[in-house]
């Protein structure tokens, strides 16, 4: 399967490392980047084609528009005229397949995507959505691309993309927020940041694997945690008292809402 990137900026680079590790070629990918320090970069770091110019990117089976929202009208008219049969995969954030097949020419054979952050060490997940006229093959295609860098969730109505984005698109900065408190507490209680930095990441992975290999819900597992009149158990009862938990879930309310603001707004033309 041939591959090419339009834009080489952090996601797109995430793919690529995963796609090498996975046995991918380096002549079988080529990203096209505008940006000449880019072109250089990526060619030393990976092997790969480089191009300074958009129709290098039709020659492959697989295209995938890894450009700024914004741009990806401009890039996404320009590059109509040169598609046949290849899948064209989005992962520019909050443009809807309606709108990029528009852009395109009324081009069908498209996939949306909703990466998150750790694909650049490939833990991520990407939830994916199929336009129709999409083929199985493709869909398969899609689906082996983004799987080099994590887990895939396949949508089968577009307009839940808006929570995804919301949950897993934006969910990496929630999980920082919360490990920025858990070491400002550990600093006030007199530990040192970097000991209290090394026990927070690592509590936060190690209860994502255990629940990861559990078959227990989420509530169940926190229970099992909390031993009556302990110290997780004042934790938990001081985050009820401040309602820190309907805070989030309306926190993921608003970033979903902003979602399908932006996606209007990207669609507008």
């Amino acid at each position: 399967m041939k591959i090419s990137f339009i834009g080489g900026g952090n996601m797109a680079r995430a793919i690529i490392s995963g796609l090498l590790s996975r046995g991918c070629a380096p002549a079988d990918i080529v990203v096209v980047e505008m940006d000449r320090e880019r072109r250089v970069a990526l060619s030393e770091d990976f092997g790969i084609n480089v191009a300074g110019e958009l129709p290098a990117a039709a020659r492959a089976d697989v295209i995938v528009l890894a450009v700024k929202p914004q741009q990806l009208r401009d890039v996404a008219i320009f590059l109509g005229s040169l598609l046949d049969t290849q899948l064209v995969v989005s992962i520019a954030a909050g443009v809807r397949c309606s709108d990029l097949a528009r852009w395109l020419g009324n081009y069908r054979a498209v996939v949306r995507v909703m990466p998150n952050t750790p694909a650049q060490v490939q833990a991520g997940v990407s939830a994916l959505y199929a336009a129709p006229g999409t083929s199985v093959e493709q869909r398969q295609q899609a689906g082996a691309l983004l799987g080099a860098v994590g887990a895939c969730v396949w949508l089968e109505d577009e307009a839940q993309m808006d929570a995804v984005t919301a949950i897993s698109g934006s969910g990496p900065a929630y999980v920082f927020y919360f490990l920025e408190a858990m070491q400002q507490a550990g600093i006030e209680l007199g530990l040192a940041p970097e000991q209290t930095r090394v026990l927070a990441m690592q509590t936060f992975l190690g209860a994502a694997q255990l629940a990861l290999g559990s078959e227990h819900d989420f509530a169940t597992l926190r229970a099992q945690v909390t031993s009556r009149g302990g110290t997780t158990e004042q934790a938990i009862l001081s985050m009820e008292a401040g309602n820190v938990k309907g805070n989030i879930v309306r926190a993921i309310h608003a970033a979903a809402h902003r979602s399908v603001e932006l996606g209007d707004i990207l669609g507008e033309n």
